[in-house]
């Protein structure tokens, strides 16, 4: 059987290849190999490899930047699952497609429960709305999964910038009210591939256990980096309000996603974000 990966440089797209099952070979695309936004790019490469499978875990990820260039977010989150959509037609090749939970506005009526795959779209930014999109575009055969604060050793992400911020300062300044779930991404490889191997389209949702603000989250990075050694000792860290820190694009104030789908049909253990997070620190201290 044959995967297309798409988005190998990344995070997500390595903890793909670290993951894969016996059984598979990858064809490993990094923006150099594959322009996801070169829609016939994206077709010649379908039409000569035949894959079984395309794991699409390559996007636009530069959530505040993409307010200043929406056609090339659109081109990437919507035109790439698209594209990918039209050249797999007609074969039994499967398509899973990530998404992420800045598709929901955050506000439920006060209510905060988890959002269940179904629940109604509203994203705030142009990040969201082009991965809403692309939802749309890969359509009814595809696996689409949602995910949320999707962190990894090595990666670009969240843990990494306040492990370096931490070392570099005597305090630090964290959002405390932006609740969602971090993401550790092996678990969600992981999932994806599960899925793949069940192959059964449709929306699902995919996170740690547990929730937490930007500031919690930060707080668990220092309590478990100086137990590690990754840090000599622990900066103030100052809960902010949102508002106290303005960015371009708007954010959800609550994005915790409903996995019960997701966790009964794959029969998984769902592990608490803090411990996937100690994991990650030990690997990222292995690194040096």
């Amino acid at each position: 059987m044959k995967a297309l990966v798409t988005g190998i440089s990344g995070q997500l797209g390595r903890a793909l290849l670290a993951a894969q099952p016996d059984g598979w070979t990858c064809v490993a695309l990094d923006r150099q190999a594959l322009d996801l936004a070169d829609q016939d790019a994206i077709a010649r490469v379908v039409d000569a490899e035949e894959p079984d499978l395309v794991l699409n875990a390559g996007a636009y990820t530069a959530v505040d930047r993409a307010q200043s260039e929406p056609d090339l977010a659109y081109a990437i989150n919507a035109g790439a699952p698209g594209a990918f959509a039209k050249a797999l037609a007609g074969s039994s090749a499967r398509l899973v497609q990530v998404s992420t939970d800045y598709v929901f506005d955050g506000q439920k009526d006060g209510v905060c429960l988890p959002y269940h795959p179904d629940e109604q779209r509203n994203p705030q930014s142009i990040y969201g709305a082009s991965k809403a999109a692309g939802e749309d575009a890969a359509g009814s055969d595809a696996i689409v999964v949602r995910t949320s604060w999707v962190y990894s050793a090595g990666g670009a992400n969240f843990v990494r910038t306040m492990l370096r911020l931490m070392r570099e300062r005597e305090e630090l300044r964290v959002v405390a009210d932006q609740i969602g779930s971090p993401t550790w991404a092996t678990g969600l490889a992981q999932a994806l591939w599960g899925l793949a191997a069940i192959d059964q389209p449709g929306i699902y949702h995919h996170r740690d256990a547990g929730v937490a603000s930007w500031y919690d989250f930060a707080n668990a990075i220092a309590d478990e980096a100086l137990e590690l050694g990754l840090l000599a000792r622990i900066p103030a860290i100052i809960p902010i309000a949102t508002t106290d820190y303005p960015t371009p694009a708007k954010r959800p104030s609550f994005s915790v996603l409903d996995v019960s789908k997701i966790r009964n049909l794959l029969g998984d253990e769902h592990i608490h974000w803090r411990t996937n997070l100690k994991t990650m620190l030990k690997e990222e201290k292995a690194l040096g």
